[in-house]
């Protein structure tokens, strides 16, 4: 893996952006945006997954990274669980829920592979690398 040096250029936060984005349009549709702690909860989660990893990659720390990561993941597993409850609500239509799933999975998949990359790493983190300077 090339050495990322800002957290925008992880693909993976790349996605949870897109995933921000795709939320925001659904919240926007009539009968969703009436409902507004549905609508509150499912914008909340769906940035709180890019805004842990591009914490984690701040921290500069593998484990800690790992950890945010971990919080991300959780975060988009719960934006799932909240697209069941718009799509039982009939706020969306099946075919937005499965786009929106698919999304949630890839990133999910990302995510994984990510920590399975840091945990083999023998590098702890930019933060360490400073400090044995």
């Amino acid at each position: 893996m090339a050495t990322i040096k800002n957290f925008e250029d992880l693909k993976v936060w790349q996605k949870a952006r897109v995933l921000c984005q795709r939320v925001f349009q659904l919240i926007e549709l009539e009968k969703f945006s009436k409902d507004y702690k549905l609508k509150d909860q499912i914008n909340g989660s769906s940035g709180s997954v890019m805004d842990n990893i591009a914490e984690g990659f701040g921290r500069q720390g593998n484990n800690e990274f790992i950890n945010f990561l971990t919080i991300a993941n959780g975060s988009a597993m719960e934006v799932k669980s909240q697209l069941y409850r718009a799509l039982d609500r009939n706020y969306i239509v099946k075919e937005k829920f499965d786009e929106v799933s698919q999304l949630i999975e890839e990133i999910s998949k990302m995510i994984f592979g990510l920590i399975v990359y840091l945990g083999k790493s023998d590098l702890k983190g930019q933060k360490f690398k400073a400090r044995e300077k």
